[in-house]
């Protein structure tokens, strides 16, 4: 089956179990379609660049997939009906990358890589 990688980012106002709790639902509705739901990170609240529906925050997380394209259309769009999801980012991967994502790495971690690359 083909790997996807998602982010959406929920409205500020939710608690962290609830956006917890929403990464839980779409990857059941995943499993209802004949995916899985590989990995996930919850990678909280971030300030965004320029408002969305009038929030200037969200709660930010990142799911790992293995799913047919049907599965996952149905789970965008399920995302897109729900009024707590105020964005939704679906890339089609090679292969998934091993550890932790970008986002969750520490900050010196990421600074190693920057010298190493020079």
């Amino acid at each position: 089956m083909p790997l996807y990688e998602h982010v959406f980012i929920s409205r500020q106002d939710l608690s962290n179990a609830q956006a917890e709790g929403l990464i839980e639902h779409f990857g059941a509705i995943l499993s209802d379609n004949g995916g899985k739901l590989v990995d996930h990170e919850y990678w909280g609240v971030k300030t965004m660049a320029y408002k969305i529906n009038k929030n200037r925050k969200g709660h930010y997380a990142f799911l790992r997939t293995d799913a047919p394209s049907e599965a996952v259309q149905e789970m965008e769009r399920l995302m897109r009906l729900h009024d707590d999801v105020m964005r939704v980012l679906t890339i089609k991967v090679d292969e998934h990358a091993e550890g932790p994502s970008v986002q969750m790495q520490k900050r010196d971690e990421r600074d190693d890589r920057r010298r190493e690359r020079r």
